[in-house]
């Protein structure tokens, strides 16, 4: 038995610009600003992203899209404290390109005037969103605050800094990939982790043991079939105490209150396509779009994990081993 799916180890750069929902010609004006690393190049002298540079891609999109200039932003990530910069507008004016119009016929202003009312709704809706999400960092202290209120309602009740740096690069992709419900469903694992020190102290020692199944280790070592039965345990116990906690019956509540709300995209989705003119990309039409609407299974195809061949397996075994212990219909 094989994963259905092998994620890839890095990606080209037309990937890490979908997958984030830019445009590689802003990931290159990145790379020239100093605010995204250049990073290694393969044989054919192109670049390959790997998790990490797609990790501060992301926050680099989501503080974009809240309308933090990019030179804060550069100073935020280098200093590594998750505050925020100026909250300041985009240059655009709007206004737009109204060539073929008419402008001497009834059609052609008509036209002219839709247009710009569009454009200046637009703004205004950008700008609100842009406010809401620097209050919210403000708020939170942290980059929490660029995840959607859905998410970040969920760690309400725990203390400050009970959230590891690594588990909110874990809810950015996630919602990425699946939206703010799939990142809000993502995050009891997290207030289980929080709020259970014995748990978190296996879940880190499990971790560790993943880790170390490098490209050093082979995929029929003993340590590989060891550490997914681990991994099986831990996961185990972890369901346990969420059911036992009641954090289940949250997620059970978190989809209802979902259902009664109406949402046709996320502010983030809408803020990273008009942030366009802070990151120098140009174009926000189709890349911003193509990034929107594809796929969880493109996304994934589209964000790397460095896993070795007998990580792969571990996961491949844990896989297996949580098959055989779900019940049967």
């Amino acid at each position: 038995m094989h994963l259905s799916f092998v994620p890839p180890r890095r990606v080209k750069i037309g990937d890490a610009a979908a997958f984030a929902g830019t445009t590689p010609r802003a990931i290159r004006h990145y790379h020239a600003i100093g605010l995204l690393p250049e990073p290694e190049r393969g044989g054919d002298g192109r670049r390959r992203y790997g998790h990490q540079d797609m990790i501060r891609l992301l926050w680099i999109r989501r503080m974009a899209g809240a309308g933090i200039a990019l030179d804060d932003i550069r100073d935020a990530l280098t200093a590594d404290t998750g505050s925020v910069g100026d909250d300041r507008e985009h240059g655009d004016s709007g206004g737009g390109d109204v060539d073929g119009g008419d402008v001497d016929g009834g059609d052609g202003i008509a036209l002219i005037l839709e247009r710009l009312e569009n454009s200046l709704a637009a703004q205004e809706a950008v700008l609100r969103r842009q406010r809401t999400a620097v209050q919210r960092m403000r708020a939170e202290g942290s980059r929490m605050g660029l995840l959607s209120d859905v998410v970040t309602d969920r760690f309400k009740s725990l203390p400050e800094g009970s959230l590891r740096q690594g588990e909110l690069d874990t809810l950015l992709v996630t919602e990425r990939i699946f939206g703010p419900l799939g990142a809000a469903v993502q995050a009891t694992r997290f207030i289980a982790l929080a709020t259970h020190p014995a748990l978190r102290e296996e879940s880190d020692r499990v971790d560790a043991a993943e880790e170390a199944l490098d490209d050093t280790v082979a995929v029929d070592d003993p340590r590989v079939a060891r550490v997914a039965a681990e991994r099986h345990a831990f996961e185990g116990a972890l369901d346990a105490f969420i059911e036992e906690s009641g954090l289940a019956g949250d997620d059970d509540a978190l989809f209802e209150a979902w259902d009664a709300r109406d949402f046709a995209t996320t502010d983030q989705e809408e803020d990273e396509e008009e942030a366009a003119d802070d990151d120098g990309g140009g174009d926000r039409g189709s890349g911003g779009r193509r990034a929107r609407t594809m796929s969880a299974f493109e996304a994934v195809g589209r964000m790397p994990y460095d896993f070795s061949p007998a990580r792969l397996r571990c996961m491949e075994l844990a896989e297996q081993l949580a098959a055989q212990d779900a019940p049967t219909a």
